[in-house]
């Protein structure tokens, strides 16, 4: 089966434009089914009208801009972490790579995430191929591996005690 050339390339990371917001770095993940975006201020009305912000209004891409629609569904999520969510999925302009599309994504508090947007398999298959090499954004540094294991060699039953037996409970 010959590959789809016509697909364009992108990064583990890329900037994109969602519902006229530009410069939005976003996480391309191929593990995760759906895409998931920012939104804050979730709402509902009595007729069934679902209204949300994108992003916090602690970040610097907030406009507090309200998106108003009643173009939407339940689905529940399980998250990195395993637990399962239940979010509204919704459908917004999206624009990556000069291509614009209509996407869908489910709505979700990101404010610890490092990225606001995280691109799913579903919005990427059809459109891109992804080349892990390329990253557009720049990862914000990560904690060094090196504090750690100076930790584990001085005293390795403290280490497991601090950081592994700490999760399993």
């Amino acid at each position: 089966m010959g590959m789809k050339t016509d697909l364009g390339i992108i990064g583990s990371t890329e900037y994109v434009e969602i519902a006229g917001i530009k410069k939005v770095p976003a996480k391309v993940d191929t593990g995760a089914d759906s895409s998931a975006v920012w939104a804050s201020n979730i709402n509902m009305t009595e007729d069934g009208v679902l209204s949300f912000t994108l992003f916090g209004e602690k970040s610097p891409l907030y406009t507090g801009e309200r998106i108003e629609t009643k173009d939407f569904v339940a689905r529940m999520v399980r998250s990195s972490h395993g637990d399962v969510q239940i979010r509204y999925k919704v459908k917004l302009p999206l624009k990556i790579l000069n291509k614009r599309l209509e996407a869908t994504f489910t709505l979700a508090n990101r404010s610890r995430n490092s990225f606001p947007i995280l691109i799913g398999r579903q919005l990427i298959e059809g459109n891109y191929l992804v080349d892990v090499s390329k990253t557009v954004v720049a990862r914000k540094n990560r904690v060094s591996s090196k504090h750690l294991n100076q930790e584990l060699k001085e005293n390795p039953l403290k280490f497991h005690q601090k950081y592994i037996n700490s999760r399993e409970k």
